[in-house]
């Protein structure tokens, strides 16, 4: 019933159990520093457990189990110094017998310089604190008052001064409230402050309190960082030092892994985009430096397998993040044949909808994302703002691809732009078209699925322990094994519900988009681009756009379905055709200033051109005589006759007739040379081609 080393708690004190002898066990009190051991009935007590007057209690000592002192230290040395000074007291059987325990101690005092005192003192310790070696360490954790706060008498607290002068600053409650204050203020913000600035505002506060105290004399760095290490938590302090984004996507702890969040292959893709660090020329003219590509990443959560990605120069944005999605849930044999690899549909297996694609805000978030996830039971999901850390795969998977080929590329963004010693700037350096780069990242890509091993991986229970780490043996074992998540869906449909959406007007002439203007024969026969007022239309519908190609929009026509017409560029609008809708965003938007510049002007002149009117108007006003003694009728009778008097004057005037021969004849002229003038242009053939020089 009862155990060696087990804690009774009898009577408002506790016991420890040493021996156990049949009708009799051997305890000892652990809460008397002078306490023997002693038998006890066992019979009494059980009796004693009955009437509750006994318990069992927890061990105050079972932290001594713990302890695992250096080797070498004092405290390892001590304790087993003093485990061989005792061995043959606590070895005795009946070593709670006193005329059988005082001969052994007596033998003990005399092979050994120690005294009586010594001896019991660490046989009674041994037998309180759990009869194991540990039980005789010294307690070194109680010496100095770890965590008790000291009060300063006349002098100060510390060690003495050794190499600086000066005896130092006694450390009272105003010192500390001034510690606080510079702590609370300097230190403890996310403005990056270190702590000897903290301590110079420090200083600089109690000197305009005691403005005689001598500069050796201050309170020390030290004194102000132990009162720092002594009265702030560590964790207060982190949180305290940074701000809250960055705390929290950076140094909180984490408490899982994102592997415990999938079933399986498909059941999360992460997306994320990122400024690759290379410098590229272009295609067509490779002299050209066209700058850092964006490039966009879709990777599955559970086997790591990179889905699709997007090599370009537009912005992260929604437009260009569907490029990438529809590469992740389309076949990618065709795409890698254009860029010189042949692969098989097994060697890139992830075709197909996901259950979930998590991304930033900016780029999956609003109405132009909800005929997805109403369509194809698609689950978008948003991480928080300055969570990088959310999609922590795909972040890092960046990292990796580009480790790849880094090191080797010429471009490749280094720490400064401008090497040392007049060497030339990294950009200046850029060799890979875009092309180059797009066939680079796609062998990186590749190699990533088929053959990186991922050593940190987090295996789950079932995973046998023979699976390769690859991301294409986990997508296949995945698929399996556990349930798949991929579903299919028509290309054509998906590829429109992927596409950016707006609101197109509707009038005689066509749908307008971004100012322009579509048609379909269906619209025709609809008798929608009819013109008039009786013409019947809708003011407006929805419509998809490929930011790629401004050529050709997808009109919905049902309101709440996916039915659409193909609608084409119309004539008024010929000028963007084979343009992108990014062309077409730039020239609008340099038409408009164009615009704008010349309205100006228009403005300014069609002023000068009314005050010119008006000016005229005053002048005539002022001309017109006094027709007040004439009637009315009258006058109105003479307009015809008026009018036929002022178009023969004009037919005078503007008529064209010959002119009148001269009367006189011109007088003769007579050349000085006495020959005839020829007025013949000169010819020079002679001169041009004749023989002489």
């Amino acid at each position: 019933m009862f155990r060696i080393n087990e804690v009774l708690r009898f009577d408002s004190q506790c016991y420890r159990v040493l021996q156990l002898l049949g009708d009799y066990l051997v305890w000892i009190n652990i809460d008397v520093p002078a306490a023997f051991p002693e038998l006890a009935l066992v019979s009494e007590l059980q009796d004693a457990i009955e009437q509750e007057l006994l318990e069992r209690t927890d061990d105050p000592h079972k932290a001594l189990a713990y302890e695992s002192p250096e080797e070498g230290s004092t405290a390892r040395t001590k304790r087993d110094s003093n485990y061989a000074l005792i061995k043959p007291l606590i070895d005795l059987p009946d070593f709670y017998s006193p005329k059988r325990r005082g001969p052994v101690v007596e033998d003990i005092i005399r092979s050994s310089v120690t005294t009586k005192q010594t001896v019991y003192r660490l046989a009674r310790r041994y037998w309180q604190r759990g009869q194991i070696p540990n039980a005789l360490l010294p307690d070194y954790k109680n010496s100095g008052a770890r965590g008790r706060r000291r009060l300063a008498g006349d002098k100060k607290l510390g060690r003495p001064r050794k190499h600086q002068s000066g005896v130092g600053a006694k450390i009272d409650e105003f010192t500390e409230r001034l510690f606080r204050i510079a702590i609370d203020r300097y230190l403890l913000k996310d403005k990056g402050h270190s702590f000897p600035y903290a301590h110079r505002r420090f200083e600089s506060m109690y000197l305009n309190h005691f403005p005689e105290t001598p500069q050796v004399e201050l309170p020390s760095n030290w004194q102000m960082l132990h009162f720092y290490k002594r009265e702030y938590q560590q964790v207060e302090a982190l949180k305290r030092r940074v701000p809250v984004a960055i705390y929290n996507k950076d140094i909180r702890p984490l408490h899982s892994t994102a592997n415990t969040q999938v079933l399986g292959p498909g059941s999360r893709y992460e997306i994320d985009a990122t400024i690759a660090d290379i410098y590229l020329v272009s295609d067509s003219e490779r002299g050209n430096i066209v700058g850092r590509p964006v490039v966009y990443m879709v990777i599955d959560v559970f086997s790591r397998m990179i889905a699709g990605f997007y090599i370009g120069f537009e912005n992260a944005s929604y437009a260009s993040a569907i490029q990438a999605l529809d590469m992740a849930v389309t076949d990618k044999v065709a795409y890698c044949r254009e860029l010189g690899f042949d692969i098989e549909s097994e060697d890139w297996p992830s075709v197909g909808l996901p259950d979930a694609i998590l991304a930033d805000r900016g780029e999956l978030l609003g109405h132009q994302i909800e005929s997805l996830e109403s369509n194809f039971a698609l689950r978008i999901e948003n991480t928080p703002p300055y969570r990088g850390d959310a999609k922590g795969i795909v972040e890092r998977n960046f990292k990796t691809i580009q480790a790849s080929f880094g090191p080797f590329v010429p471009g490749y963004v280094t720490g400064n732009k401008v090497r040392k010693h007049g060497g030339n700037d990294y950009r200046l350096d850029a060799k890979l078209s875009v092309k180059d780069f797009a066939q680079i990242i796609l062998s990186a890509v590749l190699y990533q699925n088929q053959y990186a091993v991922l050593e940190k991986y987090d295996r789950d229970a079932d995973m046998p322990a023979d699976l390769p780490l690859t991301p294409i043996h986990l997508w296949n074992w995945g698929l399996q094994h556990r349930t798949g998540r991929l579903h299919q869906a028509d290309p054509t449909a998906l590829r429109i519900a992927l596409l950016p959406r707006e609101k197109a007007t509707l009038s005689e002439h066509g749908a307008c988009l971004f100012g322009l203007y579509y048609s379909s024969s269906e619209m025709l026969q609809l008798g929608w681009t009819h013109r008039g007022r009786q013409v019947k239309r809708p003011m407006s519908l929805e419509a998809a756009y490929d930011p790629l190609a401004a050529d050709q929009i997808y009109l919905f026509f049902d309101k709440g379905s996916n039915h659409h017409w193909v609608c084409k560029l119309t004539d008024k609008s010929r000028e963007f055709r084979g343009a992108s809708f990014w062309d077409v965003w730039q020239v609008r938007d340099e038409q408009k200033k164009t615009t704008a510049a010349a309205k100006v002007r228009s403005r300014t002149y069609k002023r000068q051109h009314e005050e010119f009117v008006l000016e005229k108007i005053r002048a005539a006003e002022k001309a017109a005589p006094d027709t007040s003694n004439i009637p009315k009728a009258e006058r109105i009778r003479a307009i015809n006759e008026n009018k036929r008097t002022e178009k023969a004057r004009e037919r005078s005037e503007k008529a064209q007739r010959p002119a009148l021969d001269k009367q006189h004849p011109s007088a003769k002229v007579i050349p000085f040379n006495g020959n005839e003038p020829t007025l013949d242009y000169p010819d020079y053939i002679d001169e041009l081609f004749g023989d002489e020089d």
